[in-house]
């Protein structure tokens, strides 16, 4: 594992962007396409915003699927994920195909369908953040390592739900959705390579467990210790508590 610390959040958003960019045009270049994961939340503006604007990407040689979603929220909600890919990556490039969790739909239906698609070829590169209780996608602690399925139907711990009312996309954490749709850390862990993108100080205790501590379900994230291609991205907030605050190797 692969660990890079940028000054701020657009530093660590423009160096994740050219990575992922370089990633994308290679291997749509070596393959004819790409098949990438993508994760919402802050922590992905100023990533996203940069890998938008990245020259010589063939987004429509891309297929995108969705890492989480909530259950019960409706697609025109602000703190819906479908309205956030839409408007920061979609509408942006043009991708032509793309797999959105409906989350006030039939959800069964739903983890049926985007599961068979994701399982169909390797994802080439995802995209995920880590949260502040250390979750991968919307895999709270204690994570599940070993379910196959490529979705799960989750439940959402408190810590959790109060990040979302942090960031701002809840008024009051009675607002905020109970369960989720959340992608399987094995389906993640599947992915050829991922790049993790994490800013800011509340989430300094998260990655001090889930870089420097064992690989545990209580530290969701830090099963990316395991995976040979991952790097992580942070700002020098996010790496306050991390023993070495330069770019280094795992």
């Amino acid at each position: 594992m692969n660990v890079r610390v940028l000054a701020d959040a657009r530093s660590m958003g423009a160096a994740a962007a050219e990575h992922a960019a370089q990633n994308l045009r290679d291997t749509i270049q070596q393959k004819g396409n790409a098949r990438i994961i993508a994760a919402t939340g802050s922590s992905q503006f100023e990533f996203l915003e940069a890998l938008t604007s990245s020259p010589g990407i063939r987004w429509d040689r891309v297929e995108m699927f969705h890492l989480d979603e909530y259950v019960g929220l409706s697609a025109t909600h602000p703190a819906s994920f479908r309205k956030y890919l839409r408007e920061r990556l979609i509408e942006k490039t043009g991708i032509l195909k793309y797999h959105l969790l409906d989350g006030d739909g039939n959800i069964q239906s739903v983890i049926q369908r985007v599961g068979y698609e994701v399982s169909a070829a390797p994802v080439d590169v995802a995209f995920v953040g880590i949260g502040e209780n250390g979750h991968l996608a919307f895999n709270d602690p204690p994570a599940d390592f070993e379910n196959e399925s490529p979705y799960l139907v989750v439940d959402l711990d408190e810590p959790c739900r109060q990040q979302q009312v942090n960031e701002g996309w809840f008024a009051s954490i009675a607002e905020v959705p109970r369960q989720a749709i959340s992608m399987s850390i094995l389906q993640i862990m599947k992915s050829r390579e991922i790049l993790a993108i994490v800013g800011g100080e509340r989430k300094a205790r998260a990655i001090q467990a889930c870089l420097e501590g064992k690989v545990v379900p209580s530290a969701p994230a830090s099963i990316l210790q395991t995976h040979a291609h991952t790097t992580v991205y942070l700002d020098q907030d996010s790496a306050a508590l991390l023993s070495r605050q330069l770019s280094t190797s795992r």
